[in-house]
């Protein structure tokens, strides 16, 4: 099981509790273009909200609002950080202090994930990196800069304000028992890297390149992959990350762990969910990728590559396939 260094310090400062407001370019919670996010099964669908993505897409095309997706995001027209303590929910997250605090409190190994996360990749030299705005969560809905959301849309990646949102009886509500998903820590930590993966798509302008929206080897499929891929990049590093005074953050990370994070992709592919939902499967609806596709390209990020290595958008069709 995953250990964390109790000498490590732990940067709150992206992680807080509670809904935000804002719109498309409103700059405020009234002002703006607000866009309504699906509810239903389809959210829960891939941990990742592709559908939500190709919807904000749509919508700033037809409004001609500039997301800044591949040229540099900034989330100007929004911030979190504007919100008082009291609105965003600091205090759920003010008791934690260090590593120790993270191997008693899923709450502060949720922080710690979030600055492994964020130290890796500062570390990768992206272009135009910058860290996410915030990691928020909440219990039954949310306010974002891509419009309200409920519990029922699963965990998802705002590119409008740059931020993860995580509503945390998602796991024991719908991943483990609806989904088959195992019930431990890994689970929802490969959950937000894959989360974090979606941020460094949005960087690097991979978003931007999403036209086609079902398939196994569609846009919309491989941006999803990409983010496993890079879930399993940071897995690969995660024990070398470092606090802000270079204290390792995470001291061991077990095969048990990484098996964990496997099979939450696999119930996560959407192959399997149609299968639980459905009865039968139609690759043609696909949108995340099966469940031998997603444990493909996460074990592609943990045998040791590179940001290059995650490039499921040049890849060939048969690779993202996992069949070369």
């Amino acid at each position: 099981m995953v250990r964390f260094n109790p000498k490590a310090r732990l940067d709150t400062s992206r992680t807080r509790h509670g809904g935000g407001g804002g719109g498309f370019g409103g700059g405020g919670r009234g002002g703006g273009m607000r866009l309504p996010i699906p509810t239903g099964r389809g959210g829960i669908g891939g941990i990742g909200g592709v559908i939500v993505l190709i919807l904000i897409f749509l919508v700033a095309r037809w409004a001609g609002v500039d997301l800044g997706m591949g040229g540099g995001a900034t989330g100007a027209a929004y911030s979190p950080a504007r919100m008082g303590d009291a609105e965003s929910g600091a205090d759920r997250y003010a008791h934690c202090k260090t590593g120790a605090d993270a191997n008693d409190d899923q709450d502060c190994a949720r922080v710690a994930i979030e600055n492994s996360l964020t130290d890796f990749w500062e570390g990768q030299r992206v272009e135009r990196w910058q860290p996410i705005s915030a990691l928020t969560t909440f219990s039954g809905s949310v306010s974002t800069a891509c419009g309200s959301a409920t519990s029922a849309v699963g965990p998802f990646y705002c590119p409008a304000d740059l931020g993860i949102y995580l509503d945390t009886t998602f796991f024991d509500a719908v991943l483990e028992p609806e989904l088959g998903a195992p019930d431990e820590p890994f689970v929802e930590f490969y959950v937000l890297a894959h989360e974090y993966g979606h941020h460094l798509s949005n960087l690097q302008g991979f978003m931007a390149r999403v036209r086609t929206q079902q398939g196994p080897t569609s846009d919309a499929t491989r941006l999803e992959l990409q983010a496993d891929c890079y879930a399993g990049l940071w897995a690969q590093h995660a024990t070398t990350t470092e606090d802000a005074s270079g204290e390792v953050l995470l001291l061991d990370l077990s095969d048990e762990d990484i098996q964990n994070a496997l099979e939450a992709a696999a119930a996560v592919g959407d192959d399997h969910i149609q299968r639980k939902t459905q009865g039968q499967t139609n690759p043609e609806t696909w949108n995340h990728g099966s469940s031998a596709q997603r444990m493909h390209w996460f074990r592609v990020g943990y045998a040791g590559g590179d940001v290059d290595s995650c490039n499921t958008f040049d890849a060939s069709e048969s690779e993202v396939l996992g069949r070369s």
